[in-house]
């Protein structure tokens, strides 16, 4: 990566998604300091079309199990639809955006977790896909769907996604939430947590759901090469510069011991 400016790796929650013209318009104010590669999720929408398409799905360990049906909707969704909406906002924030898709140019390649039909796990990053972008000036948004071994298209967790984009970049990883990070049994916000920290907690049902692949993926990002990680409330004031600069801010992901 030739820029000079320190990259980021952002996921945007499904909360933050298009509809948050502030945190957009945050990216736009930090590409002086900061390059940037966006990674969305888009959750919610999809659930949307895949009710409306009368397409089962379901939740395992906090990852939506993909049927054969369901990908056909969630290329449509998340890589039409959410990402042309959000690479349309940015733009419109002042970002140079340009949209595709982990299966775009051999981005993203994964192995698929048969037990969740078509969903995949990052196994590689094509880098120099976004190296171009990047010293371009542009700032990539990808949509979390990728390459399985088979050449075939699978869906992936954004969140797994991001983490490993932000590994293969040696990047600052920010995964940005509707919670005030990852929070304990009582609900209170953890200044920071490893990887032992988050074994206990996960062993405990403290971690789960959708909060269950952001804290493994961050901290699988950091132990594979990312600078930092951050898991933070997308939805708060400043979120990205906070996530960026205030130690207090979010839960910080610390290196396995």
């Amino acid at each position: 990566m030739e820029t000079s400016r320190d990259l980021v790796v952002v996921k945007l929650g499904g909360t933050t998604i298009a509809q948050d013209e502030q945190l957009l318009g945050e990216i736009g104010n930090a590409l002086d300091s900061y390059s940037f590669v966006v990674v969305h999720g888009g959750g919610r929408t999809l659930t949307q079309w895949l009710e409306r398409t009368g397409v089962d799905s379901e939740f395992v360990n906090g990852l939506r199990a993909t049927s054969d049906a369901a990908l056909d909707v969630a290329i449509a969704v998340l890589g039409g639809l959410v990402n042309g909406e959000l690479v349309a906002s940015l733009r419109a924030a002042g970002v140079d955006a340009v949209g595709l898709t982990g299966i775009d140019g051999g981005l993203l390649r994964a192995e698929r977790r048969r037990e969740l039909g078509r969903v995949g796990r990052v196994t590689s990053v094509r880098v120099e896909v976004l190296d171009a972008l990047v010293n371009a000036g542009f700032v990539p948004v990808v949509a979390p769907l990728a390459l399985d071994e088979l050449g075939e298209p699978c869906n992936v967790n954004a969140d797994e996604a991001a983490s490993a984009l932000a590994a293969a970049l040696g990047a600052r990883l920010v995964l940005l939430t509707d919670t005030d990070g990852v929070l304990d049994a009582a609900g209170q916000r953890i200044p920071e947590i490893d990887r032992a920290h988050a074994a206990d907690l996960v062993d405990r049902g403290v971690i789960a759901s959708g909060m269950l692949p952001k804290v493994t993926g961050a901290i699988d990002a950091l132990d594979n090469g990312a600078a930092s990680a951050v898991i933070a409330d997308g939805r708060a004031p400043r979120a990205l510069e906070r996530a960026l600069t205030d130690e207090a801010f979010g839960t910080r992901v610390g290196k396995s011991r």
